[in-house]
């Protein structure tokens, strides 16, 4: 799928603007706040929550694609002939499908509810600092990848290492498993359970203000 260009932006926006309901496309809307009650419907909801990513920007903050973004777009195309000339259908399904489960219901998707859905009064973003970071390029080092955005996932751990004083005294998750079942069980994790900052309108003529 040719998001590269369009999650960079997305992403972008998330670490400038995190919280905000009008430009983190990673809080959930409104309607997935609402309909994010009981473990059923919070299962199906992980189930499909790659869909929920890659939608959610189309009504929360479409943007009109850029020049990458098409030239993404026709590089993954080209791609994807390939991988149908050489090895078939069954090859090219794989590619979303896989990419779907890994962003659904598996282990290494518990990064997605542990980041920042609040676990903790009064901290908006946690770390995981297990054994599954090595597979997944230390994204588990969230608190230290949102301070220092720049920085590499591989340096990520000598980061933490640097400046423990910050870092040791905060939430950090265990296991990403157990942050799937807690999320999903617990009455007190929802769709609503992440902080928002809603925009106050400016004076007329002048900019938006936070």
């Amino acid at each position: 799928m040719p998001v590269a260009e369009t999650f960079r932006y997305y992403h972008l926006l998330h670490h400038t603007h995190q919280g905000d309901e009008r430009l983190d496309t990673d809080l959930p809307t409104e309607l997935e706040g609402r309909l994010l009650k009981g473990p059923l419907r919070k299962l199906l909801w992980l189930s499909c929550q790659g869909l929920a990513y890659a939608l959610r920007p189309l009504f929360v903050h479409p943007k009109k694609p850029g020049g990458a973004e098409l030239l993404n777009l026709a590089l993954q195309l080209a791609f994807n002939v390939a991988i149908f000339q050489l090895w078939g259908g069954k090859a090219l399904a794989y590619l979303p499908i896989s990419s779907l489960i890994v962003m659904g219901l598996h282990p290494v998707a518990g990064h997605y509810i542990s980041e920042h859905y609040v676990f903790r009064a009064g901290q908006e973003t946690y770390s995981y600092y297990g054994p599954l970071n090595a597979l997944a390029f230390n994204v588990g080092y969230h608190n230290e990848h949102h301070d220092f955005p720049y920085v590499p996932g591989s340096r990520l751990a000598r980061l933490r290492a640097m400046a423990p004083e910050f870092y040791d005294s905060l939430y950090a998750h265990a296991s990403w498993t157990t942050t799937l079942v807690r999320f999903v069980t617990s009455a007190d994790l929802g769709g609503f359970s992440r902080v928002k900052r809603r925009r106050k309108l400016a004076p007329a003529g002048s900019e938006l203000g936070e």
